[in-house]
């Protein structure tokens, strides 16, 4: 018995490790995700590897090959770190106060105002926990949660929600037609969609939430719209618009304040998450505008948002997550925080 606790004493430093070369077989990658050297990696193995009493890794070109002894050690490593972690948060949850991180994937378009929104009013009570956030496609949030990889997802629409996953409709945004200056409606107070119908539209691509909505309401105002461009973000679908490209439909803008520097461009599917401390986000922005201004000093760009009077042109935005009794304990409360107040909260903001 002394042996065999002496045995557990030693691989249980080793075990989130393990897991994480289970999940990525780089032992580069393994060191990185974890911010330790790649040179304890590898001491971690040689002492697992000790303990079990074989080889754990066979190296394969730039990376490494689980023997069969790995493959029967790491899922049971795998429970007892996720067990571990799920105590250390019922213990601080204990203590009246959450810790840890929460990770959200959202569509570009919610990281102006509605994401920031929603973790202020959390971090008020919640100071520290922090914040991984990914944003790309509707598509892309809905499969990393579905991955494993998001605990919530903000996208329009939501889904229906199934045996595997809930969801919740938090508010409802008009859309606009979008006209380059000069066009023959950007004076309009209103119009009908199909006033458009022979114009290019500018896209997001496929995947994204808003290209199925807008292909929706162009089927039902009778015609199916002509791409004339695509793009992956919002911005760059207005800034094509204000040179004259074509026409597009699209949330309510956000307007800049005078003399502020342009956001960059959103972070890639893929790409590393954002990891934000709850209580140093920013405030939200202002309540959306009705024109853009273009480039600075140039009276050619520009472009007019104007309401579209039929069909009845809305998109909903909702929020996501993966039905399971072990949620982390700060994820539950987050949701749970977004539910009771986030439908009050946004509808405010659009006012």
């Amino acid at each position: 018995m002394d042996n065999e606790q002496g045995s557990l004493t030693r691989l249980l430093a080793v075990l989130p490790i393990l897991v994480e070369l289970g999940a990525s077989r780089h032992v580069t990658a393994t060191a990185e995700a974890l911010g330790i050297p790649q040179s304890t990696v590898s001491r971690a193995l040689a002492r697992a590897a000790a303990v079990v009493g074989t080889s754990l890794v066979i190296r394969r070109g730039r990376g490494v090959e689980l023997t069969p002894a790995a493959l029967a050690l790491v899922p049971h490593a795998a429970e007892a770190v996720e067990q571990v972690r799920l105590g250390l948060a019922a213990a601080r949850q204990e203590s009246g106060k959450s810790f840890g991180r929460i990770r959200v994937a959202f569509q570009h378009t919610f990281g102006e105002a509605a994401l920031p929104l929603l973790v202020r009013a959390f971090a008020r009570d919640n100071p520290d926990v922090s914040f991984d956030l990914q944003q790309g496609s509707r598509q892309f949030c809905l499969e990393l949660l579905a991955a494993g990889g998001a605990d919530l997802a903000l996208v329009a629409p939501p889904p229906a929600p199934s045996r595997t996953i809930g969801a919740e409709v938090l508010y409802s945004e008009p859309l606009k037609l979008v006209v380059p200056e000069g066009h023959p409606l950007a004076g309009a107070s209103g119009a009908r969609l199909d006033a458009v119908r022979d114009e290019g539209f500018i896209m997001l691509e496929s995947g994204y939430g808003m290209r199925s909505i807008v292909e929706a309401l162009c089927q039902a105002a009778g015609f199916r719209p002509r791409v004339a461009f695509q793009g992956q973000d919002l911005h760059t679908i207005r800034g094509l618009v204000s040179a004259g490209l074509g026409v597009a439909v699209a949330p309510p803008s956000r307007p800049r304040v005078a003399g502020s520097v342009p956001t960059g461009p959103p972070v890639p599917p893929g790409m590393p998450a954002v990891r934000v401390p709850a209580a140093g986000l920013p405030a939200a922005g202002l309540p959306a505008s009705r024109q853009g201004q273009g480039i600075a000093g140039s009276a050619a760009l520009g472009w007019r948002e104007v309401d579209i009077t039929w069909p009845a042109a809305s998109r909903d935005i909702g929020l996501v997550w993966r039905n399971r009794p072990d949620g982390p304990p700060q994820a539950v409360r987050f949701r749970d925080m977004v539910l009771a107040e986030g439908k009050e909260l946004l509808t405010a903001a659009q006012r």
